[in-house]
C-alpha cells in the first residue's frame, strides 16, 4: 500500500508519498515539480508508480500555486514565472536536506523529474546542484535567457507594459545565465537526462529542447544510454500514458 502525507516542509506544502512497509527507511529519493497553473495533485499518478516502485516521491506546491495560490490572474503569474522558477530551484535544496537530516533518504540516489514549467525547473537545477543524480524533463526547456528574451520581445510587440525596469530586466538576465543549462552544458557531468516532448507543443516549442538534445549529444559518446529524447509526433502540451510510462522506467533504471 502507498501512503500519501500532506507536510509542510519550513513553508513549502507538499504531498510525500513511499510504501507502507518502507516509510521509515532510507529510499532513493524523487522530487517531482509541477507545471505552470498547476499543483502537486495533479502530478500524483506519477509518484504513485514511483513510489510502488520503492522510491520515495515528494511533490511540492511551487510559489503562488496549490495552497500557496496568491488568487493571481493569469497576466500577474507569466510576470512571475521567473521569479516561481528561480524560487523553486532554491527551495529543491531545503527539501532535499530536510529529508536527509531526518535519513529518510539515500543521498546518492535522488532524482528530479517535472513537467512544462516544472521541466524548466530540472533542467536549470542541474546547473546548481550535484545531487541530483538522474532527471526527466517532460515538456521543459533548457534556454532560459533566449525564452525570457522572447518573453520581454512579446510584451513590446502587443504594447503591454513590462512591470520592471531596465536595470531589473539586466539583473534577472544574469541571474537567469547562470541557471542557463543551454549555456554550460558540461555541468550535465554526463547523469542520466531523459527527455519528452510532443510535436504540436503550442506552449514550450519542441524545436528548443531538440536542439539543445542535439547539441548535448556529443557528451553522451562514451555513455549513449544515459540520455533519451522521446518525441510523440502527435501530442501537444500533455504527456501521454507513455511518456509516464516511460519517466517511471527511467528512474528504475538510472537510480
Amino acid at each position: 500500500m502507498v501512503i500519501i502525507e500532506n507536510k509542510h516542509i519550513k513553508e513549502i506544502p507538499v504531498l510525500d508519498l513511499a510504501r507502507q512497509e518502507l516509510r521509515e527507511d532510507q529510499l532513493p529519493f524523487i522530487i517531482f515539480v509541477h507545471g505552470f497553473t498547476s499543483a502537486k495533485e495533479h502530478n500524483l499518478h506519477y509518484a504513485y508508480l514511483l513510489a510502488e516502485k520503492g522510491f520515495r516521491v515528494v511533490l511540492p506546491d511551487t510559489l503562488y500555486h496549490g495552497e500557496r495560490s496568491a488568487g493571481m490572474s493569469g497576466n500577474d503569474l507569466n510576470f512571475r514565472l521567473w521569479d516561481i522558477v528561480l524560487n523553486t530551484i532554491a527551495e529543491l535544496n531545503i527539501i532535499k536536506e530536510a529529508y536527509e537530516d531526518r535519513k529518510l533518504i539515500d543521498p546518492e540516489r535522488i532524482g528530479l523529474v517535472g513537467t512544462s514549467m516544472g521541466g524548466i525547473v530540472t533542467l536549470g537545477a542541474l546547473t546548481q546542484f550535484d545531487w541530483v543524480k538522474t532527471a526527466v524533463s517532460l515538456m521543459g526547456m533548457p534556454y532560459y535567457e533566449k525564452f525570457a528574451q522572447w518573453q520581454l520581445d512579446e510584451l513590446h510587440k502587443n504594447n503591454i507594459e513590462i512591470p520592471m525596469n531596465e536595470e531589473e530586466v539586466t539583473d534577472l538576465m544574469e541571474t537567469l545565465r547562470v541557471r542557463d543549462l543551454s549555456l554550460q552544458p558540461e555541468k550535465l557531468g554526463k547523469r542520466p537526462l531523459m527527455f519528452w516532448h510532443g510535436k504540436k507543443d503550442s506552449v514550450v516549442p519542441y524545436s528548443y529542447t531538440y536542439q539543445f538534445f542535439e547539441n548535448i549529444e556529443p557528451l553522451y559518446n562514451d555513455a549513449p544510454e544515459k540520455l533519451r529524447f522521446i518525441t510523440d509526433e502527435q501530442a501537444g502540451h500533455k504527456v501521454s500514458r507513455e511518456g509516464v510510462l516511460e519517466t517511471v522506467k527511467w528512474f528504475e533504471t538510472h537510480l
